[in-house]
């Protein structure tokens, strides 16, 4: 990027959801504390849609169209024609973005996008910006989808292949992201997720600077294989800064909301329960659950006889067993959605059921919480496997043969964790990772140096 006389000027373009909007406008948070302009990018429907009240103003927003300016992605009707649908409109209304902020004296000099959205790279080029991927994955994942991308992974899989990739451990195809579980319809491979995974790696050659939000300790082999293909960096856990180094002032919350958590009532009753003692339960903003696994878990973790606060969205509370919540009351909160970062740092957690997307595993590992992890799709199942064998910090819960994870496996899970030895070591496990997670962001430590080595390139020094 050539020094162009004025202040640099970046925009930040996340894929449209919550899990993809945090870890980007976090990481957008800590540029802006070293004094360089930020616009966030995000599509006209979302911007009718957000809670955005904690986005400080420092952080400017900016909408292009995703061609479901009205309704939402939710009517594309599929993965492909969504991302399709985003790339056509999305490249046009960038570019005219872009030359908007240039007349208004306001030029971009760089743009950070989601390793999903390709097409942003190209429009870059177009206008001679700094071109920055920014990937949510962990590193595991992005390396086994280049690799895809390259035609290095045979498909189709069978059952017993096992996949390898450098500096992996040997994979079985439900340890990728190639397929994933439907409840009574065992595992699958979903439409357009092999090109939609691939892709992201269509042109990543081109791209200036490719981030990883994820710590180098965290995965070190893959980011130094990674490292010899192009100018990587880590730069997370990109949690708010209060939870780690706290060196950015108020720094507490994300700051953009699609759902409106209930605080007060999890707070609440966090604060009335002895230590390590609650089980938090939540998959995240995208996967759902069928009748059959709600029952299921349901009734593992009434067995468990542990407290639990279990977030189950407003779309799928009537899939929740009869009279349960009644025969619960003493044990359990039901919410519609929950402040996750809050509740994981509460004393009162004693492990996390989780679906294992990166972002909840990152956090997760960052507040030294255990995890149980039953993955649903795309990169979650490859998460849970480094949860469970590579990091140790957790329990991967397997499915039947009709794809359903049982409340025996719940129970017994929950329990080994809370009360049992191999809990002791999950525990002790977790709490190394929570060191090394603020050690990485921390002042000197291996995601700070990288983010002030970008921030110099930005600067032009």
């Amino acid at each position: 990027m050539e020094k162009r006389g004025c202040n640099p000027h970046v925009l930040i373009l996340p894929n449209p959801s919550q899990g993809h909007i945090n870890p980007i406008l976090q990481f957008a948070r800590r540029l802006v504390s070293k004094g360089i302009k930020v616009t966030l990018l995000i599509t006209v429907y979302l911007s009718k849609s957000m809670h955005a009240a904690d986005l400080e103003c420092s952080i400017a927003i900016e909408t292009i169209s995703d061609g479901f300016d009205d309704t939402g992605s939710k009517d594309a009707g599929s993965i492909e024609a969504c991302f399709t649908s985003f790339r056509i409109n999305g490249s046009r209304t960038l570019a005219e973005l872009i030359e908007k902020l240039a007349n208004n004296g306001q030029p971009a000099t760089a743009i950070v996008y989601d390793g999903l959205l390709p097409w942003a790279l190209d429009v870059a080029k177009q206008f001679e910006l700094f071109k920055v991927a920014f990937f949510t994955q962990s590193c595991a994942v992005n390396s086994i989808c280049y690799h895809l991308n390259r035609g290095l992974v045979p498909l189709p899989l069978s059952d017993q292949s096992l996949v390898s990739i450098p500096e992996l451990p040997l994979l079985f195809p439900s340890d990728t992201p190639f397929f994933y579980f439907v409840d009574g319809f065992g595992m699958v491979t979903p439409s357009g997720s092999h090109e939609l995974l691939g892709n992201q790696f269509s042109n990543i050659d081109q791209a200036d600077w490719v981030l990883f939000n994820t710590f180098y300790k965290l995965e070190e082999k893959t980011v130094d294989w990674m490292a010899k293909l192009w100018k990587v960096g880590t730069v997370g856990p990109t949690l708010p800064s209060m939870y780690l180094d706290k060196r950015i002032e108020d720094d507490i919350d994300y700051g953009v909301k699609l759902f409106k958590p209930k605080t007060s009532d999890c707070m609440n009753w966090l604060n009335d329960k002895p230590v390590g003692s609650v089980v938090y339960v939540s998959f995240g903003s995208v996967a759902k659950l069928g009748p059959e696994q709600m029952e299921e878990l349901a009734w593992g973790l009434k067995g468990s006889n542990c407290y639990f606060m279990w977030v189950v969205r407003d779309s799928t509370e009537t899939k929740l067993p009869n009279n349960f919540v009644e025969e619960t009351l003493d044990k359990g909160l039901i919410v519609s959605w929950s402040p996750q970062l809050a509740v994981l740092a509460h004393e009162s957690i004693g492990c996390f059921v989780t679906h294992c997307g990166f972002n909840s595993v990152l956090e997760a590992l960052s507040f030294g919480v255990p995890m149980v992890a039953m993955p649903r799709f795309f990169d979650q199942t490859t998460n849970a496997k480094f949860v469970e064998d590579v990091w140790g910090s957790g329990i991967r819960v397997l499915p039947d043969e009709k794809a359903i994870v049982g409340r025996h496996v719940f129970k017994k899970a929950i329990k080994e964790i809370m009360e049992g030895e191999k809990g002791k070591e999950i525990k002790k496990n977790a709490m190394i990772w929570k060191e090394l997670a603020k050690e990485a962001i921390d002042e000197g430590g291996s995601s700070d140096t990288n983010i002030n080595e970008f921030v110099a390139k930005l600067l032009g020094s």
